[in-house]
């Protein structure tokens, strides 16, 4: 086995989208082929209502795929097709935008006022770009949990993982999507095909994404299930990290355990024109979709 290395680290950063709400941005609108095939992630978690409640209204999206995993709190969605709904506490949405949608998406806190929820988006290929739109809705009671005798706890969206497979599939970047929990001092490795692009993404606890002894002389935390970590090491909530070439993810859970979203997926390695909401592969494609939407035939006829 090969570990793959951390390439890349960094925090999240906040920004606003849709009418006003507020959230951090661990990657997107910047060069496409550095997450191939994927093309932007959004942690939105406020405590606030006033942060969240004017949501994401009517906007488009043409060739992509958008996952959106709700922690706590809802999310009602409805669309210019028609299709509506309501995702709840772990529950996961699958959308293919493929030829276009309208579609909006309005965040509901929980008894408390708190919302939280990760919005990733996959790119298309070319031969799938004018595809039907299509949703997969997932109750969080579908998605298998296989649960460690260590305490170590792993939800599988998508893909087959530790010989469970997640209940969304047909999507083209042929993705792994897991929801980890590794308790306190644990270290754990986690296998990942060599042919995909991998990140985690730390939103609870703090670990070490290495696999090597600490350097003589750094400061340590105090010692936690008998391991001891390097403070310099650690990754914690909301960070971002992307990993190289290997076949396995290795993490190190700091003193409080570590949860985070490991993601890989198949890289598309075709031309992108991006603006916005909608992907294309030519500017001459992305302009077509902007001036359908003045013109009102963005939604495309079912076939």
């Amino acid at each position: 086995m090969s570990l793959r290395p951390v390439n890349h680290m960094a925090r999240a950063t906040p920004t606003m989208e849709g009418a006003g709400v507020k959230l951090h941005r661990a990657f997107g609108f910047q060069d496409p082929e550095l997450m191939d095939p994927f093309l932007l992630f959004d942690d939105f978690r406020n405590e606030r209502p006033e942060d969240y409640l004017a949501g994401f209204p009517w906007h488009p999206h043409r060739g992509i795929e958008t996952i959106t995993y709700v922690l706590e709190g809802a999310v009602t969605h409805g669309d210019s097709l028609g299709n509506e709904g309501t995702l709840g506490a772990g529950d996961v949405q699958w959308m293919t935008a493929g030829s276009g949608i309208l579609h909006q998406e309005m965040p509901e806190g929980n008894a408390t006022g708190r919302m939280h929820g990760f919005q990733l988006w996959a790119n298309l290929p070319r031969d799938l770009k004018m595809t039907a739109p299509r949703y997969q809705d997932v109750s969080g009671s579908e998605i298998p949990l296989i649960e460690e005798d260590d305490g170590t706890k792993v939800k599988v969206v998508t893909g087959e993982f530790w010989g469970k497979r997640g209940p969304v599939d047909g999507i083209a970047a042929d993705p792994l999507y897991l929801d980890i929990f590794v308790p306190a001092g644990r270290k754990k490795r986690f296998p990942i095909d060599t042919r995909r692009q991998a990140f985690a993404y730390v939103f609870e606890g703090a670990g070490a994404f290495v696999d090597s002894a600490p350097p003589t002389g750094v400061l340590l935390e105090k010692e936690v299930m008998g391991q001891e970590v390097n403070i310099r090491d650690l990754s914690g909530n909301r960070t971002i990290i992307r990993f190289g070439a290997g076949d396995e993810v290795v993490v190190q859970a700091g003193p409080e355990g570590v949860r985070f979203l490991l993601v890989a997926g198949a890289p598309i390695r075709e031309p992108v024109a991006w603006h916005g909401p909608i992907v294309m592969n030519t500017r001459e494609e992305l302009m077509q979709a902007f001036a359908e939407l003045r013109n009102g035939t963005f939604i495309q006829p079912a076939h």
